[in-house]
């Protein structure tokens, strides 16, 4: 029995994952400088929906690649900078993952009606 081909083998998405990683850090960074929860949600909804969008399958995998960078750039600064993140910061840092949850799976099901609607064309 012949195994169906892969879209997207694990050595294209090394890319992909290096992205979400470059986006985790900077919406980490804009944490820690705006401190502003709403505003970090904002910058995870983006990325894991243009991840979602760029890569639909396996939505979940965006998040996890993108939030779990948010606390470890927090870490980072309170470690080396003068900038020290609060204790809510950090914990409201995971709470992005809900948001992005939403965005990563809606940019999968954009990219699903995008491709639906090209096929009937």
């Amino acid at each position: 029995m012949n195994a169906p081909p892969q879209t997207s083998p694990p050595s294209r998405d090394a890319w992909f994952y290096a992205l979400a990683a470059i986006c985790g850090i900077a919406t980490g960074c804009a944490d820690v400088a705006v401190d502003d929860l709403l505003f970090t949600a904002l910058l995870v909804v983006a990325a894991c929906m243009a991840l979602g969008l760029l890569r639909p399958r396996g939505p979940w995998r965006w998040v996890v690649a993108v939030v779990m960078f948010i606390p470890l750039t927090e870490l980072v600064a309170y470690l080396a900078l003068t900038v020290k993140p609060t204790r809510g910061q950090v914990w409201g840092s995971f709470l992005t993952a809900l948001p992005g949850i939403a965005g990563a799976y809606g940019g999968a099901v954009m990219r699903a009606t995008i491709e639906n609607l090209r096929k009937r064309t």
